[in-house]
C-alpha cells in the first residue's frame, strides 16, 4: 500500500473529520474564552484594583531609542492568559465529567436490562425444559 493510499484512508476516517470539527469548534471557543476574559472579566477587576488594565502591565528591560521599540515583557497579557486557560480548562473538565456522568448511567441502565437470550440460547431452554418434563 502506497504512502498517498494509506494517508488517504487515514484522512477520510470518521475519526479524523471529527477531529478536524473539534479542533475548529475549539478554535471559536478559544475567541469566545479570550473576548470573555479581556471585556468582561478583567474590566471589573481592574476596576476593583484602581483601575488597572491588566494588558498594560509590563516589565520594560531596555527602553526605546529612535525608531527601535522598548522591549518589555507583558506580564499583564500573560496574566490575561492564564485566566483564559483556567477557564477554558474548567469548561473541559465539566463537558468531561457531564459524559462520564452520562456514560455511567448508560452502563448502568444496560446492567440492569437483562440481554435477552439468543436463538441458540432460547433453544438450549426448551430443550433443557422439554428434558425435565
Amino acid at each position: 500500500m502506497g504512502m498517498l493510499a494509506e494517508f488517504r484512508e487515514f484522512a477520510v476516517k470518521g475519526n479524523m473529520v471529527d477531529m478536524a470539527v473539534g479542533i475548529i469548534i475549539g478554535g471559536a471557543f478559544g475567541t469566545i474564552v479570550a473576548s470573555l476574559v479581556n471585556d468582561v472579566i478583567m474590566p471589573p477587576i481592574g476596576l476593583l484594583l484602581g483601575g488597572v488594565d491588566f494588558s498594560d502591565i509590563k516589565l520594560t528591560l531596555a527602553e526605546a531609542v529612535g525608531d527601535k521599540e522598548a522591549v518589555t515583557m507583558n506580564i499583564g497579557t500573560f496574566i490575561n492568559n492564564v485566566i483564559s486557560f483556567v477557564i477554558v480548562a474548567f469548561a473541559v473538565f465539566m463537558l468531561v465529567k457531564a459524559v462520564n456522568n452520562m456514560r455511567a448511567q448508560f452502563e448502568k441502565k444496560q446492567e440492569i436490562a437483562p440481554a435477552a437470550p439468543t436463538v441458540t440460547e432460547a433453544l438450549l431452554m426448551e430443550i433443557r425444559d422439554a428434558l425435565k418434563k
